[in-house]
């Protein structure tokens, strides 16, 4: 996950990181390396890091990109043009092991991300690239997934005797137990969804 902030030393952008680092363990759990970014210096970094751990008693486990010519930052689209052209904006970025972007997610610069809403959608991604379902608004681990829709008439047709939570030929749920052993896979087979 690589996330921007517009400054060291600001107070918003101070109650991110402590966030990041209490959630730190939990997003490596998952598998994910959190990596900070601002267009400040790697001095500006240091002593930022330390006042948040000399003041509020957490320590940043994680490392932030310098960068000064703010090169990573525009082509990353982070720099937005009527917020500001010098510091980069709340983007948050899901980077999968492939180094594609599966998620961005931008904030203004007034008002500070929710962590839990990353770890929420780390989780989603992953629940859907291993078991080839799709996940519903506020979905959290244990909640019922959504079963891709049939691709066929006939499929369409055998969807409401499928077993299903059924609401109508496009729209099924199941626990994802179930999940795993019925709804197609990317790889177009039952089962799980090749990784």
């Amino acid at each position: 996950m690589l996330f921007s902030h517009p400054a060291d030393f600001t107070p918003v952008c101070t109650t991110e990181f402590i966030a990041f680092a209490r959630a730190y363990e939990r997003f490596g759990a998952l598998g994910c390396e959190l990596l900070g970014l601002s267009v400040d210096s790697t001095y500006s970094h240091i002593a930022w890091v330390r006042n948040i751990e000399e003041k509020f008693g957490v320590a940043i486990p994680f490392p932030i990109i310098e960068d000064l010519s703010m090169q990573v930052a525009h082509d990353y689209g982070m720099i937005q043009p009527g917020a500001s052209d010098t510091s980069a904006v709340r983007a948050t970025f899901l980077i999968d092991p492939e180094g594609k972007v599966r998620a961005m997610v931008y904030y203004p610069m007034t008002n500070g991300r929710s962590v839990e809403e990353f770890l929420r959608l780390l989780e989603a991604l992953q629940t859907s690239d291993a078991h080839g379902v799709s996940t519903p608004e506020g979905w959290c681990p244990g909640d019922k997934v959504i079963v891709p829709p049939p691709a066929t008439q006939q499929d369409a047709a055998a969807r409401a005797k499928a077993g299903y939570e059924y609401t109508d030929w496009y729209f099924a749920k199941t626990d994802l137990r179930r999940a795993g052993a019925k709804a197609p896979g990317k790889d177009g087979r039952r089962g799980r969804a090749k990784r």
